[in-house]
């Protein structure tokens, strides 16, 4: 570790000992840069078979080889697949609503560990890690970036590109303010997403060789059609495969 790093280290030693963390969960005491002690960690279920293969939607019942919800049946994604890290749950919710408008970046870090699951878990992902492919955030409009000081899928990227060694590439820009979508359906949300992406400067830099594939990140997915309009904007500038990743399916 060179002299910074040193520092950085004596720091955080110094900062844990004064104020020492809280476990998002219990509460309990914690060390370091994380947001979840071991117990609470390890009581966070990964997604489990049977899911939809398109969408990550888990269902109950004895399901035979991969299959395609009725969501997502009569849809043609521009990316391959969605692969949330986690079913829905509560605690990582909280975490997510804290995240992006309690303004708690540091829960970013924890967030992007958990979304390695995705690839750890899924042998899809596998081409992924091999070949290189750079994760991609969901990026935000300018003024809700001002807001919030930060774009939470990008944090949750940083962390997640530290947990698997792939390459961040800030890809995409949004162009276009869409305002909140809870309340959208699909369709509405398609309509409304239509046309609010567009290739940043990294992104003409990587999509001009033609890429094998990308990874778009976020933190939930819902419905796909913010994945779906980042993916065809990457796929419409060249990159091959677009895949999805995301902490939490929503």
């Amino acid at each position: 570790m060179d002299e910074s790093g040193e520092r950085r280290g004596l720091w955080s030693w110094v900062l844990d000992l004064v104020y020492p963390g809280l476990c998002h969960g219990c509460g309990e005491g914690i060390a370091g840069d994380r947001s979840l002690c071991g117990a609470c960690r390890d009581s966070l279920p990964s997604l489990r078979m049977p899911f939809c293969r398109s969408c990550g939607e888990e269902f109950e019942g004895r399901i035979e080889g991969a299959f395609d919800c009725p969501n997502c049946r009569d849809l043609e994604f521009s990316f391959e697949f969605a692969r949330p890290a986690l079913p829905n749950h509560p605690l990582v919710l909280g975490m997510i609503h804290d995240l992006k408008y309690g303004r708690r970046i540091e829960l970013a870090g924890e967030l992007g560990r958990l979304a390695g699951r995705a690839f750890a878990d899924d042998p899809r992902l596998a081409v992924a890690l091999a070949e290189g492919w750079p994760l991609v955030p969901v990026p935000l409009h300018r003024r809700r970036r001002l807001w919030r000081y930060f774009n939470q899928a990008e944090e949750i990227a940083r962390s997640l590109a530290r947990a698997t060694g792939l390459p961040l590439c800030p890809a995409l820009r949004r162009i276009r303010s869409t305002g909140s979508q809870t309340r959208l359906s699909r369709a509405q949300r398609l309509k409304n997403l239509r046309g609010a992406f567009a290739l940043s400067a990294a992104g003409g830099t990587f999509a001009a060789a033609k890429p094998a594939g990308a990874v778009v990140v976020d933190d939930v997915f819902t419905t796909g059609a913010t994945s779906d309009e980042c993916a065809r904007m990457l796929r419409r500038a060249g990159v091959q495969k677009v895949v999805v990743v995301t902490v939490m399916r929503g």
